[in-house]
């Protein structure tokens, strides 16, 4: 009768574990970015630039 492989269970196991902690990083790191009153575009462009020198 064959033996169980327990090594390669453990590292299937390791490697969903793995990959689960990861999205949850990666949902963080989406929900942090975006920021409430701001729209997706205005985020990107960075600072209004227009009003700069403007006294």
């Amino acid at each position: 009768m064959a033996q169980p492989n327990f090594q390669y269970e453990k590292r299937q196991r390791d490697l969903i574990k793995k990959k689960k902690q990861e999205e949850k990083r990666q949902r963080k790191l989406d929900k942090g970015k975006e920021q409430p009153g701001e729209t997706p575009d205005q985020a990107l462009d960075g600072p209004n630039t227009e009003d700069v020198g403007k006294t």
